[in-house]
């Protein structure tokens, strides 16, 4: 059922830290319904002041899984980021199956615990927004949001791109560097 794609940057890989890795996404496995092959792309990074990071993205049919972690521990950072994974498939399942139902489709995850379905449909049953805002949007380049932003102090800023007339985004990356998504009209 899940395959796993396993690379690392600036380690090796070896086959004791390549198990570790399927052995701990393999519990996400009783989760999964869809027959088809679902395959794991695990990044494993070392950093040079010993951290170890470990990024895993699983992508699904109008679905993409993803955590990563960060710790002085390659092992301890495979372990957060199943759990995180694991937290993630039990929040959001029910919202998820019931949306693939609406659409004709059949479920994308099982229901393991019958017991706490009810409680987590309640939980999951709407996102709470409290607070509503409406904009008009300017006309300026990717450089001039990116200032808007910083003096705004907002992780993202949505504007109407001077030159293609569309509306665009930019955001902070995680990196500290910045990302512009386009739309197309």
């Amino acid at each position: 059922m899940l395959k796993y794609n396993v690379r690392g940057e600036n380690i090796e890989v070896t086959d004791a830290l390549k198990s570790y890795v399927e052995k701990r996404l393999e519990k996400l496995e009783k989760y999964f319904e869809i027959e088809s092959d679902v395959i794991a792309h695990v990044n494993l990074k070392v950093y040079s002041e010993k951290s170890s990071k470990v990024e895993v993205t699983i992508p699904l049919p109008y679905l993409v899984l993803r955590a990563e972690d960060t710790t002085d521990d390659m092992y301890k950072s495979i372990d957060f980021v199943s759990e995180k994974l694991e937290r993630q498939i039990r929040k959001y399942k029910t919202r998820i199956n019931r949306k693939s139902r609406e659409r004709g489709m059949r479920d994308f995850f099982y229901d393991t615990d019958v017991a706490s379905v009810a409680t987590e449909e309640k939980a999951v049953s709407g996102f709470d927004i409290v607070r509503n805002k409406h904009l008009n949007l300017k006309p300026m380049d990717a450089e001039e949001a990116i200032l808007q932003m910083n003096m705004l102090g907002h992780n993202f800023f949505i504007f109407e791109d001077a030159d293609t007339n569309g509306t665009s985004i930019v955001y902070r990356r995680n990196d500290g560097r910045y990302g512009l998504i386009e739309t197309n009209e």
